[in-house]
């Protein structure tokens, strides 16, 4: 079995999980191409989610952005924060109007 996603105007709308020789007989009218993605980031980069982006020049499904200060990282195709997570074993979350995390208590 494989996952495919549906993607009509570069927007991933529905993922389902089919064998490849279903697409052999089955009839979809709707707008948009049937995609295949990966659990494990094996092609396409990372694996579809509805309402993520399929860029067809990188071959790679995006998340949508968590945050306009964020940056597309052009290897992983995931988002960046400017500020590295802390990594002192606290709880953080992220803080947009201080663009940096903010320890979560």
């Amino acid at each position: 079995m494989a996952h495919y996603a549906k993607v009509n105007n570069e927007t991933v709308e529905q993922v389902i999980v089919a064998e490849a020789e279903f697409f052999d007989t089955f009839i979809d009218n709707s707008p948009g191409s049937w995609i295949e993605t990966s659990y494990n980031g094996t092609i396409r980069k990372n694996y579809a989610g509805v309402g993520y982006t399929y860029d067809s020049v990188r071959d790679a499904f995006i998340p949508p952005q968590p945050y306009n200060s964020w940056t597309l990282n052009e290897d992983t195709c995931l988002w960046d924060s400017p500020v590295a997570y802390p990594t002192d074993g606290l709880r953080y979350e992220w803080d947009e109007e201080t663009t940096n995390w903010k320890e979560v208590i």
